[in-house]
């Protein structure tokens, strides 16, 4: 296996164990042995406003003292909340800070009280798509995101995650054409510019307040592609190239100070621990309860947090969607840590019934085995820009589905059989260079989904 990597092999490819653990929160160290549910839950469908925000207020506090309450009696070894913000929580930050506030205060209590390691990982929304074209570098949604990562520690966070998006107003467009060149445009040239600007500010801010700057996720990317073909309207197999060509977006993070744990919904995640050695927090099956997936089981093969995305405080039979989630979590989490306690050798078969109950039947899941991520990550190492990466990713991404396919490891369906040769043919017409495509671009119409200053172009 080629030294540019973090994982050096197979063997180390394991779940609950990163090369560089992280420590943080209460007790919690991520990436050391034992995997941690990682509990994310959301308001039910209500408006949110001044005059409903003291309910808000009140369905955060009733919501995670109930999951924190399941997980004392489940007796967990420890447990990551997750705050996503909804997008009035980030425009107006006192406001998100305020909940941040009463989960760190529950947190604590908890952790006084009974023991409980935990930590809080706060990830407010990237309001700055709210404009179109997206001015990403300046503004009011850009000073409100500045405003909340600042605030973040004192409010009671220990690590602060988001869902960037951009390239995004490219992106979306793009996905729906099947138009590999215009997606790796998105995610190599304006993804990457944009997270290194978006990341040094976050890094820069966590040093200042002693938090960890954890990770982003190519959710609005691969994930929006992932949905668009369980909907039948993109092929799987175009989906499982964009997933790998999100990779050195997502990398970038970690290539300007981020440390992990990655964000769950980042499903290249796996690729990140290869080749930056970062704890992963993913979700698969657990994450039902947000949206639907082809890689249920195989997205825990390597995770050391394991997440259910988010869920709505609504009631079911037995309690509130977000303690059912948590005790999902909690069991799951005891089966690995469990697996890994009988010795190596059980847990590395737990990690490769995960790995083929899913592998061969959706490139999807596929391009998430243990040993091709480790492969395809070798690929994108031996390249230097993000640009380079991604059409690495890319190519890499295509030359595997083949073989895989042709050595019948993979299913592909007849109807997409087709798609092999042609995203061959639109990986090998990538320009070599970042500055060929730039060009070509803004000599098009696409030029006008776009800000090019905001991404340091022109």
């Amino acid at each position: 296996m080629s030294s540019l990597l973090s994982v050096k092999g197979i063997t180390d490819f394991l779940y609950g164990h990163a090369p560089q653990p992280v420590t943080c929160g209460r007790g919690i160290t991520i990436g050391a042995g034992t995997v941690y549910p990682e509990i994310n839950f959301t308001l039910p469908t209500m408006d949110i406003s001044a005059r409903t925000w003291p309910t808000v207020c009140e369905h955060y506090s009733s919501m995670v003292q109930a999951v924190v309450d399941r997980a004392v009696a489940l007796e967990v070894p420890g447990v990551v909340v997750e705050f996503e913000t909804l997008p009035p929580m980030t425009e107006n930050p006192r406001w998100g800070l305020e909940i941040t506030a009463i989960l760190g205060d529950c947190l604590r209590k908890a952790h006084d009280k009974h023991g409980l390691k935990s930590a809080l990982r706060l990830t407010p929304n990237d309001t700055r798509e709210f404009l179109r074209p997206p001015v990403m570098r300046s503004g009011k949604y850009w000073d409100g995101m500045v405003e909340f990562f600042d605030g973040a520690a004192e409010a009671g966070a220990d690590m602060i995650a988001i869902e960037s998006t951009g390239g995004k107003e490219v992106c979306d467009e793009a996905l729906m054409n099947a138009d590999l060149r215009m997606v790796v445009f998105a995610l190599g040239v304006l993804g990457a510019r944009d997270m290194a600007f978006l990341w040094k500010t976050i890094v820069a801010s966590c040093q200042r307040q002693g938090i960890v700057p954890s990770g982003d996720t190519a959710c609005g990317f691969a994930n929006t592609a992932m949905v668009l073909a369980e909907q039948k309207m993109i092929p799987r197999l175009f989906a499982a190239v964009v997933r790998v060509a999100s990779v050195p977006r997502s990398l970038v993070a970690y290539t300007v100070g981020a440390r992990g744990p990655s964000k769950d919904c980042a499903y290249e995640g796996p690729y990140m621990k290869a080749l930056a050695g970062v704890p992963i927090s993913m979700e698969g099956r657990s994450a039902a309860c947000a949206h639907l997936s082809p890689v249920g089981n195989i997205a825990q093969s390597v995770c050391d947090l394991w997440s259910n995305e988010s869920v709505q405080r609504v009631r079911l039979l037995s309690d509130f969607a977000p303690v059912v989630s948590m005790e999902q979590l909690a069991y799951d989490c005891r089966l690995m840590n469990t697996a890994s306690c009988c010795g190596h050798a059980d847990a590395t078969k737990l990690r490769d019934w995960l790995t083929e109950s899913d592998a061969s039947l959706d490139p999807q899941a596929y391009v998430l085995r243990p040993d091709v991520v480790l492969r395809l990550s070798e690929r994108i190492a031996a390249e230097k820009t993000p640009y380079a990466q991604t059409v690495a990713a890319v190519r890499a991404a295509v030359d595997e589905l083949r073989w895989a396919f042709e050595d019948g490891r993979v299913r592909i369906a007849e109807r997409e059989q087709s798609w092999i040769a042609l995203l061959e043919a639109q990986a090998e017409d990538l320009p070599e260079t970042e500055e060929e495509l730039i060009a070509e671009v803004m000599a098009s119409g696409e030029a006008r989904k776009f800000l090019p200053e905001q991404y340091g172009i022109g």
